[in-house]
């Protein structure tokens, strides 16, 4: 019994050649493996702990085919070559490309897609308005403006052409002068005889003579100035530039008697202040009753102006 117990310790004993040139005779314990190392039994009673860089790449392996060391055993395993450019071997996989179209003309390539398409007739519709616009701001019609900006291949200059051109302003009308009544004559007292009160060689007994009254000449009005839109961009420098003198609490002298009558979508508004202004309204003061109120008027909305008298 002694002898086969011998045996069988020397037979589960193995010799491993540590790296730092040392060897230890012993039977490894795979429970006790963990980070650190394993412990090895190199006799009754006797233990050593060697950790896992000291056992050769050779003892790392056979330990690597014990499932309970095999997790510990990995990381200090150095791969040889080949598994090593396996490892690092990088799969370059190609990325699916799009198909290039094939080639053409520009303007063809506006209409081989739907976006191309849209983005045309946004374009065409811009010119158009861009057409309207200028056909206002220079007292144009605009039918004949975006009549023209509608042809193709005219479109684009249409625009243009007009807005060299200088601004149709129509010429004021003249005022017609009302025929002038002719003066009634002294009527004869009878026939060859003057009426003594209008003779002036006629001397009435009492010295009494009849004076002639002399219509008193009224003051001239200036002439009322009539805005319309289509001939004016109506907007705050508009305003600014043609109205300043609306724009303050105290009238000059020579503006105290002018009122500015706007005539809108909403109604017709007869002011003498202009209290504020932005970029697309402004706001008027107009007298109901015996007070004042502040009106908001949009710039879209005014149809006229008129610049007058107050008693005109």
């Amino acid at each position: 019994m002694l002898l086969l117990s011998l045996y069988a310790t020397a037979a589960g004993a193995e010799i491993f050649k540590l790296t730092n040139g040392e060897s230890v005779t012993g039977e490894v314990l795979p429970t006790s493996a963990n980070d650190q190392g394993v412990q090895v039994k190199t006799g009754e009673g006797e233990y050593q702990r060697v950790p896992w860089a000291n056992f050769s790449q050779d003892d790392l392996k056979n330990f690597a085919k014990n499932q309970r060391m095999q997790p510990f055993v990995e990381p200090f395993i150095e791969p040889n070559p080949e598994e090593k450019v396996k490892k690092t071997e990088v799969n370059i996989k190609q990325p699916p490309r799009l198909e290039r179209p094939a080639k053409q003309s520009l303007f063809g390539a506006f209409f081989s897609s739907g976006l191309g398409v849209f983005a045309k007739l946004i374009l065409y519709a811009a010119i158009i308005y861009a057409a309207f616009e200028v056909a206002i701001f220079r007292a144009r019609p605009p039918l004949l403006v975006c009549g023209l900006s509608a042809v193709p291949f005219l479109g684009i200059l249409s625009p243009i052409i007009f807005l060299i051109l200088p601004t149709n302003v129509k010429g004021a009308a003249q005022p017609v002068e009302a025929p002038t009544e002719a003066k009634p004559q002294p009527a004869a007292v009878a026939d060859g005889a003057v009426n003594p009160m209008l003779d002036e060689k006629a001397a009435h007994p009492s010295g009494l003579k009849l004076a002639h009254s002399e219509e008193t000449a009224k003051p001239a009005l200036p002439e009322t100035i009539t805005y319309q839109r289509g001939q004016f961009t109506f907007n705050r420098r508009f305003f600014e530039t043609k109205f300043p003198g609306f724009f303050g609490v105290i009238r000059r002298e020579a503006e105290k008697d002018l009122v500015l009558v706007i005539r809108s979508t909403r109604g017709e508004y007869t002011t003498q202040r202009i209290s504020r202004i932005a970029a697309n309204d402004l706001h008027v003061q107009i007298q109901k009753g015996a007070a004042t109120e502040e009106v908001m008027v949009p710039f879209q909305e005014i149809k006229e102006l008129r610049l007058k008298h107050k008693d005109a």
